[in-house]
Protein backbone atom coordinates (compact mmCIF):
# COMPACT_ATOMS: atom_id res chain seq x y z
CA UNK A 1 0.00 0.00 0.00
CA UNK A 2 2.49 2.24 1.07
CA UNK A 3 4.61 2.10 -2.15
CA UNK A 4 1.40 2.42 -4.37
CA UNK A 5 0.54 5.82 -2.32
CA UNK A 6 4.32 6.87 -2.74
CA UNK A 7 4.20 5.93 -6.55
CA UNK A 8 0.97 7.87 -6.89
CA UNK A 9 2.30 11.01 -4.91
CA UNK A 10 5.72 10.67 -7.16
CA UNK A 11 3.59 10.91 -10.45
CA UNK A 12 1.42 13.74 -9.07
CA UNK A 13 2.00 17.27 -10.62
CA UNK A 14 1.58 18.65 -6.73
CA UNK A 15 4.66 16.65 -5.81
CA UNK A 16 7.29 18.57 -8.43
CA UNK A 17 6.53 21.72 -6.14
CA UNK A 18 6.22 19.78 -2.58
CA UNK A 19 9.10 20.04 0.35
CA UNK A 20 6.50 19.47 2.91
CA UNK A 21 5.73 16.03 4.51
CA UNK A 22 2.43 14.54 3.83
CA UNK A 23 0.00 12.43 5.04
CA UNK A 24 -2.40 10.15 3.36
CA UNK A 25 -4.88 8.09 5.34
CA UNK A 26 -2.83 8.04 7.83
CA UNK A 27 0.35 6.83 6.22
CA UNK A 28 3.22 9.52 6.77
CA UNK A 29 5.35 10.09 3.70
CA UNK A 30 8.65 11.88 4.04
CA UNK A 31 9.84 14.93 2.32
CA UNK A 32 9.36 14.72 -1.97
CA UNK A 33 11.77 16.39 -4.33
CA UNK A 34 11.34 17.22 -7.72
CA UNK A 35 14.25 15.39 -8.57
CA UNK A 36 12.46 11.88 -7.88
CA UNK A 37 12.07 9.76 -10.16
CA UNK A 38 9.45 6.61 -10.42
CA UNK A 39 8.73 3.99 -12.56
CA UNK A 40 5.19 4.47 -12.66
CA UNK A 41 3.93 5.02 -16.11
CA UNK A 42 0.12 5.60 -15.38
CA UNK A 43 -1.50 8.80 -15.32
CA UNK A 44 -1.22 11.51 -12.85
CA UNK A 45 -4.06 11.12 -10.20
CA UNK A 46 -5.78 14.46 -9.48
CA UNK A 47 -7.77 14.91 -6.35
CA UNK A 48 -9.33 18.04 -6.15
CA UNK A 49 -8.96 19.27 -2.48
CA UNK A 50 -13.20 19.40 -1.26
CA UNK A 51 -12.74 15.66 -2.09
CA UNK A 52 -10.69 14.71 0.95
CA UNK A 53 -13.09 14.72 3.40
CA UNK A 54 -12.18 16.94 6.47
CA UNK A 55 -12.10 16.24 10.12
CA UNK A 56 -15.58 18.76 10.28
CA UNK A 57 -17.02 17.52 7.22
CA UNK A 58 -17.13 13.78 9.14
CA UNK A 59 -19.02 15.73 12.26
CA UNK A 60 -21.06 16.95 10.14
CA UNK A 61 -22.04 13.83 8.39
CA UNK A 62 -22.34 11.87 11.74
CA UNK A 63 -24.75 15.04 12.85
CA UNK A 64 -27.16 14.47 9.78
CA UNK A 65 -27.10 11.10 11.25
CA UNK A 66 -28.56 12.28 14.73
CA UNK A 67 -30.84 14.27 13.23
CA UNK A 68 -32.62 11.97 11.04
CA UNK A 69 -34.29 10.32 14.16
CA UNK A 70 -38.34 10.22 13.68
CA UNK A 71 -40.03 11.59 16.77
CA UNK A 72 -41.81 9.11 18.59
CA UNK A 73 -43.58 8.17 22.05
CA UNK A 74 -42.68 5.39 23.92
CA UNK A 75 -44.43 3.38 27.01
CA UNK A 76 -41.63 0.93 26.94
CA UNK A 77 -38.23 1.54 26.18
CA UNK A 78 -37.27 0.85 22.34
CA UNK A 79 -40.82 0.45 21.47
CA UNK A 80 -42.82 2.54 19.40
CA UNK A 81 -46.90 3.68 20.07
CA UNK A 82 -48.36 2.89 16.98
CA UNK A 83 -51.53 4.80 17.96
CA UNK A 84 -52.04 8.67 17.50
CA UNK A 85 -53.26 10.55 21.13
CA UNK A 86 -55.52 13.18 21.85
CA UNK A 87 -53.62 15.97 23.31
CA UNK A 88 -54.55 18.66 25.66
CA UNK A 89 -52.42 21.53 26.32
CA UNK A 90 -52.49 23.85 29.79
CA UNK A 91 -50.49 26.84 30.83
CA UNK A 92 -50.71 29.58 33.36
CA UNK A 93 -51.58 32.64 32.95
CA UNK A 94 -48.10 34.32 33.38
CA UNK A 95 -46.72 31.59 30.92
CA UNK A 96 -44.04 30.31 33.30
CA UNK A 97 -45.52 26.54 33.35
CA UNK A 98 -47.91 24.14 31.97
CA UNK A 99 -49.21 20.43 31.25
CA UNK A 100 -49.79 18.37 28.51
CA UNK A 101 -52.42 15.65 28.53
CA UNK A 102 -51.94 12.81 26.16
CA UNK A 103 -55.01 10.09 25.99
CA UNK A 104 -54.65 6.91 23.84
CA UNK A 105 -57.71 5.07 22.54
CA UNK A 106 -56.82 1.23 22.46
CA UNK A 107 -52.90 1.98 22.40
CA UNK A 108 -50.59 -0.48 20.88
CA UNK A 109 -48.75 -0.84 23.99
CA UNK A 110 -51.26 -3.27 25.18
CA UNK A 111 -50.33 -5.60 22.35
CA UNK A 112 -46.56 -5.91 23.46
CA UNK A 113 -46.53 -5.16 27.09
CA UNK A 114 -47.13 -8.95 27.63
CA UNK A 115 -44.23 -9.93 25.71
CA UNK A 116 -41.65 -7.32 26.14
CA UNK A 117 -42.65 -6.07 29.78
CA UNK A 118 -44.34 -3.58 32.00
CA UNK A 119 -45.08 0.13 31.35
CA UNK A 120 -41.67 1.36 32.45
CA UNK A 121 -43.10 5.14 31.98
CA UNK A 122 -44.04 7.94 29.05
CA UNK A 123 -40.90 8.80 26.88
CA UNK A 124 -40.86 11.39 23.67
CA UNK A 125 -38.03 10.95 21.81
CA UNK A 126 -37.08 13.38 18.76
CA UNK A 127 -33.53 14.87 17.83
CA UNK A 128 -33.11 16.71 20.23
CA UNK A 129 -33.21 13.72 23.13
CA UNK A 130 -35.88 11.91 25.25
CA UNK A 131 -38.51 14.09 27.35
CA UNK A 132 -40.37 11.68 30.17
CA UNK A 133 -42.40 11.49 32.78
CA UNK A 134 -43.70 8.47 34.67
CA UNK A 135 -46.94 9.72 35.41
CA UNK A 136 -49.10 7.45 33.42
CA UNK A 137 -52.45 5.76 33.83
CA UNK A 138 -54.10 2.88 32.75
CA UNK A 139 -57.52 2.58 31.68
CA UNK A 140 -59.56 -0.97 32.14
CA UNK A 141 -62.93 -1.23 31.25
CA UNK A 142 -64.66 -4.53 32.24
CA UNK A 143 -61.03 -6.12 32.93
CA UNK A 144 -59.56 -4.96 29.50
CA UNK A 145 -57.41 -2.51 28.78
CA UNK A 146 -58.87 0.42 26.98
CA UNK A 147 -56.70 3.40 26.96
CA UNK A 148 -53.65 5.29 28.57
CA UNK A 149 -53.82 8.81 30.09
CA UNK A 150 -49.59 10.05 30.28
CA UNK A 151 -49.11 13.63 31.78
CA UNK A 152 -46.11 15.56 30.74
CA UNK A 153 -45.39 18.52 33.40
CA UNK A 154 -43.74 21.65 31.88
CA UNK A 155 -41.94 24.10 34.88
CA UNK A 156 -40.24 26.89 32.92
CA UNK A 157 -40.31 28.73 30.32
CA UNK A 158 -37.52 26.45 28.50
CA UNK A 159 -39.64 23.16 29.19
CA UNK A 160 -42.37 24.39 27.60
CA UNK A 161 -40.36 25.84 24.09
CA UNK A 162 -38.79 22.45 24.24
CA UNK A 163 -42.04 20.38 24.59
CA UNK A 164 -43.64 22.64 21.95
CA UNK A 165 -40.50 21.66 19.67
CA UNK A 166 -40.97 18.00 20.04
CA UNK A 167 -45.15 18.49 19.08
CA UNK A 168 -44.13 20.46 15.99
CA UNK A 169 -41.81 17.05 14.47
CA UNK A 170 -44.38 15.24 16.01
CA UNK A 171 -47.42 16.46 14.23
CA UNK A 172 -45.48 17.15 10.95
CA UNK A 173 -44.42 13.75 11.04
CA UNK A 174 -47.92 12.30 11.69
CA UNK A 175 -49.79 14.88 9.73
CA UNK A 176 -51.35 16.08 12.82
CA UNK A 177 -52.91 19.67 13.28
CA UNK A 178 -53.33 21.98 16.16
CA UNK A 179 -56.79 23.34 17.04
CA UNK A 180 -57.39 25.87 19.55
CA UNK A 181 -60.37 25.89 21.73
Amino acid sequence: MAATVQSLVFSSPISRCSHQPRSFSGLSIGAIHSSASSSFNGQSLHLPRSSIPRKSQMQNISRLSIMMVKPTIQFIQGIDEQTIPDVKLTKSRDGTNGMAIFTFTEPSVFDSSSVVGDITGFYMIDEEGVLQSVDVNAKFVNGKPAGVEAKYVMRTPRDWDRFMRFMERYANANGLSFVKK
